[in-house]
C-alpha cells in the first residue's frame, strides 16, 4: 500500500563515497521511526501520564505496541489530558457523518504515537469502535490525509448519532476520527481510496503495519497474479475494517475472512451479490453496500477470498454460505 523509493546521486571523490555509504548504511540501520512521529527516541516514553486503571467512561483506552510494556498490555488516558496535548481545528465540509460544515478539534494522528509512548516499531495506528469496527491508518495515509482524533464538535464532545446514512452504533462519542478534508489517492478497478472516519472509538492501538497485513496477505500460488492482488488492495482497506482473520481485523460482521473465502469458492454468485447489496441476503445486515463494484472488481475480489480457501486434489472444497 506504500512506496518506499528513494534515489541518490552524487558525484564526489573515493573518499567522499565511503563516508556518505557508510552514513547511509548506519541511518538504514536505525529503528524506524512510528506513524508520522519525530523519530524512535521520543517515542520512548508518552510526555503525559498513561493510567492502568479506568477512572471515566471518557478515558480512551490504549494498547498494542506500548515502548517498554509487554505486548497486549493496556493503558488508558483522560479526555482531560488529550485536551493538553497539541491541538488541531478545522471546519469539515466533507464527512458524511455531518449534514453541514462542522468545527471540530483535536490531536492529529501523527502526535498520537509520539505523545503516548508507541514503541518505535508501531507504524500502523488501528482506531477500534465500540461495536468492533475498526480502521487502520498507515504510515502513508496518515501523511496523506492528516486524519484527527475528534475531541469537540462544534465546542462539544462527541455525542448522539450521526447524521449520515450509515453508522456503527448509537453515539458518536466517546471519540471519532474525521479529516480537515478528504481527496482519494488511488483507484483500482472501481474500488477506490476511502475516507476513514469512525465514530464510537474506544480504543486506540499502535501495531506494526506487515505484522497486522500479513495475516490477510493472498495465499496458494495464485497470490502473486495481478487480479488477486488488485482484490487483496481494495479487501485491506474496505473489508478488513468489519470482516476479521483471527485476531486481526474488524469483528462487527460476525462473518470473518474464512466465511467470504468460502462463499466466494462455493458460490461466487451468491458472494457477489452480498458485497452489492447485503440486504438482499439478509435482510438484518448492516453493512454497507457496493453497487458501484463493476464486475471486474467483484471478479478480483472473489479469486482473491479463493485463495484462502482449502483445496482437495487440486480442486477448491464447496461449502454453501
Amino acid at each position: 500500500m506504500r512506496s518506499r523509493d528513494c534515489a541518490l546521486t552524487w558525484n564526489m571523490r573515493p573518499l567522499c563515497h565511503s563516508l556518505l555509504a557508510a552514513t547511509l548504511l548506519l541511518a538504514h540501520c536505525m529503528p524506524r521511526n512510528s506513524a508520522g512521529h519525530a523519530g524512535a527516541s521520543d517515542s520512548a516514553a508518552p510526555s503525559v501520564g498513561l493510567r492502568t486503571t479506568r477512572s471515566s467512561p471518557s478515558d480512551l483506552e490504549l494498547g498494542g505496541d506500548l515502548a517498554g510494556l509487554a505486548p497486549g498490555t493496556t493503558r488508558y488516558i483522560s479526555r482531560d489530558d488529550l485536551l493538553a496535548l497539541p491541538q488541531q481545528a478545522y471546519a469539515v465540509t466533507d464527512d458524511p457523518n455531518f449534514t453541514r460544515p462542522t468545527r471540530i478539534g483535536g490531536v492529529p494522528l501523527k502526535e498520537l504515537g509520539r505523545r503516548l509512548g508507541a514503541a518505535p516499531e508501531a507504524d500502523l495506528i488501528v482506531a477500534i469502535c465500540n461495536d468492533q469496527y475498526r480502521a487502520n491508518y498507515s504510515r502513508a495515509y496518515i501523511a496523506l490525509h492528516h486524519p484527527l482524533l475528534v475531541l469537540t464538535i462544534d465546542g462539544k464532545p462527541p455525542a448522539g448519532p450521526p447524521k449520515g446514512a450509515e453508522g456503527h452504533g448509537s453515539d458518536m462519542g466517546p471519540y471519532m476520527i474525521s479529516h480537515p478534508s478528504f481527496t482519494s489517492t488511488f483507484k483500482i478497478l472501481s474500488g477506490q481510496d476511502e475516507p476513514q472516519i469512525p465514530w464510537g472509538v474506544v480504543r486506540i492501538e499502535f501495531r506494526d503495519e506487515d505484522a497486522v497485513f500479513r495475516s490477510i496477505a493472498p495465499r496458494r500460488p495464485q497470490a502473486a497474479e495481478p487480479t488477486v492482488q488488485a482484490g487483496y488492495r481494495i479487501a485491506q482497506q474496505n473489508c478488513f475494517r468489519c470482516h476479521n482473520m483471527g485476531r486481526e481485523g474488524g469483528q462487527k460482521s460476525g462473518h470473518s475472512w474464512l466465511v467470504l473465502s468460502a462463499w466466494a469458492a462455493a458460490s461466487p454468485d451468491y458472494f457477489a451479490a452480498y458485497v452489492r447489496d447485503p440486504r438482499t441476503r439478509n435482510p438484518r445486515a448492516q453493512m454497507p453496500g457496493n453497487p458501484g463494484y463493476d464486475d471486474a472488481t467483484i471478479r478480483a475480489l472473489t479469486a482473491y477470498f479463493r485463495t484462502f480457501s482449502p483445496s482437495v486434489n487440486g480442486k477448491q472444497e464447496k461449502e454453501k454460505p
